[in-house]
C-alpha cells in the first residue's frame, strides 16, 4: 500500500516529533517515521539521564503546540539563576529576575517532551504514524520520495530529516558533514541529595574540562563532569560509591552544601562538533542533531534544534499563505538561510568559549577571568547575552 502525503518526517523525537504536530496543526498530510519503541513514563520512575535545560524560547514553542502543560504535569524543575566562573570570585551570575522573568526555562527529560508530543498528535488524522520498525529503504525519482518502512510504502516529495547526529536521511540526499572531535568526553550521572536542591545550575572550569551541576525536582540533581576519554573511561568504571566519592572530593565545594549525595544512574558521551554543509539538499530538510551538533558547554544543543522548528514551520506557514509550492527549493532555502547563520555564530562562541578555558597559559587566565568579572558588571551586554541565549 502506497500513502501519498505532502511530507515525511523521519526521526520521532523531541525535534521531529515537534515537526510533525507543528505541520499537523496547519492541516499538511504527513507521515512521522521513528524506528524506536516510543518511551513510556510513571511518576515515582527514576530519572532518565538524557535531561534537557528547556530555555524560555522552546517552551513558548511548546506552548504553542499545546503540550507544555501535560510535560509540567509529568515532572519538570524550573531553574531561575545560572553562574560561571573559574575562580571564586570571578564570577558571572545570570538571574531571571535580571529579566524580570520567573524563571530562565526548565530541566526536562528528554523522554517526557518526546511522549507529550506524540500524545497530542494522536488529534490529528493527517498526521500518519509508524513506529518500532525494522527496516526503513528510500529512494527518489521525479522530484518525490519513496520510503518503504517494513510492508508500508510513503511517498512526499520532501522529506525532512530529525533522525539525530548519524542522520540516515541526510546520507540519502549526500549531504556532507564539517564535523571533528573536541578530544573530551563527558560523564552524566543522577544524583539524590541530603538537602533540597535550589534552582539554580552551575559550572566551574577546571583545565581538564568544565564540571557542572543542574537541579531536578526535590532531593535530585544531574552533575555533569567534562574530562579527557580516559578519564571519564575510568570514572565510568567505577561502582556507584566510589563514583560518590570522586564527585565529592573533585566538584566545587558548594555541591558539599546539598549534605551527602548518592550516585543513581551514569552514562557517558564523546563531544563533537558537527555541522552540515547544506540544510536543504534533493528534496531533504535537515533540523535538529541531524542539521548540527554543538558543544554542550551552555546547553544549547536542543533549544537550537526547536528554533530550528519554529523557523521551519514559519517559512512553509507563510508560503502555503502566500500560495507558493512550499516543496520548492526556494522556499524551502529561505529556513536554511534563516537558521545556518545562527547556529554557526553559537557554535563558533562555544568553541571559542571552550578554548579560552583550556589554555594554562597566566595572561589568558588573567584575561578570560576579568572577562567574567566584566561580563557580569556590564549589564545591558549581559541583558543581552541572557535574552539570546533563553530565546526571547
Amino acid at each position: 500500500m502506497n500513502t501519498e502525503l505532502d511530507i515525511i518526517v523521519v526521526g520521532g523525537g523531541m525535534i521531529g516529533a515537534a515537526t510533525a504536530l507543528g505541520l499537523a496543526k496547519q492541516g499538511v498530510r504527513l507521515a512521522l517515521l521513528e524506528k524506536n519503541p516510543l518511551p513510556t513514563f510513571e511518576a515515582n520512575s527514576a530519572y532518565d539521564l538524557r535531561i534537557s535545560a528547556i530555555s524560555m524560547g522552546s517552551i513558548q514553542l511548546l506552548e504553542k503546540l499545546g503540550v507544555w502543560e501535560q510535560i509540567a504535569a509529568m515532572r519538570t524543575c524550573p531553574y531561575t539563576q545560572l553562574e560561571t566562573w573559574e575562580i571564586e570570585g570571578f564570577n558571572t551570575l545570570f538571574s531571571a529576575a535580571d529579566l524580570g522573568l520567573e524563571k530562565l526555562g526548565d530541566m526536562v527529560e528528554n523522554n517526557l517532551i518526546q511522549i507529550a508530543l506524540w500524545e497530542q498528535l494522536k488529534q490529528f488524522p493527517n498526521c500518519v504514524q509508524a513506529v518500532g520498525f525494522e527496516k526503513i529503504f528510500a529512494k527518489r525519482e521525479e522530484n518525490q520520495w519513496q520510503i518503504q518502512v517494513d510492508n508500508q510504502t510513503f511517498s512526499a516529495p520532501i522529506i525532512i530529516a530529525a533522525d539525530g547526529a548519524n542522520s540516515q536521511a541526510r546520507q540519502w540526499a549526500s549531504i556532507g558533514l564539517t564535523s571533528w572531535q573536541y578530544r573530551q568526553h563527558c560523564l552524566l550521572a543522577t544524583i539524590t541529595t541530603e538537602k533540597s536542591v535550589p534552582t539554580a545550575t552551575w559550572q566551574q572550569f577546571y583545565s581538564s574540562g568544565p564540571r557542572a551541576f543542574l537541579p531536578l525536582s526535590g532531593n535530585n540533581g544531574c552533575v555533569v563532569w567534562y574530562d579527557s576519554p580516559q578519564c571519564i573511561a575510568a570514572l565510568k568504571s567505577l561502582s556507584k560509591e566510589k563514583l560518590t566519592q570522586e564527585i565529592q572530593r573533585e566538584f566545587p565545594a558548594r555541591l558539599h552544601e546539598l549534605g551527602n549525595i548518592e550516585v543513581q544512574a551514569t552514562g557517558a558521551f564523546p563531544l563533537t562538533r558537527q555541522h552540515a554543509q547544506h540544510y536543504v539538499k534533493n528534496g531533504v530538510v535537515l533540523v535538529g542533531d541531524a542539521a548540527h551538533t554543538i558543544n554542550p558547554l551552555a546547553g544549547q544543543g536542543v533549544n537550537l534544534g526547536f528554533k530550528d522548528v519554529k523557523a521551519l514551520l514559519e517559512v512553509l506557514e507563510q508560503a502555503v499563505k502566500k500560495g507558493e509550492n512550499f516543496a520548492s527549493e526556494t522556499v524551502l532555502k529561505r529556513y536554511e538561510q534563516k537558521r545556518k547563520p545562527d547556529n554557526l555564530l553559537m557554535q563558533t562562541g562555544m568553541d571559542i568559549f571552550y578554548k579560552a578555558f583550556k589554555t594554562e597559559l597566566l595572561p589568558l587566565k588573567i584575561a578570560r577571568n576579568l572577562g567574567l568579572v566584566i561580563a557580569e558588571k556590564a549589564t545591558p551586554i549581559k541583558k543581552q547575552a541572557l535574552k539570546y541565549a533563553i530565546g526571547i
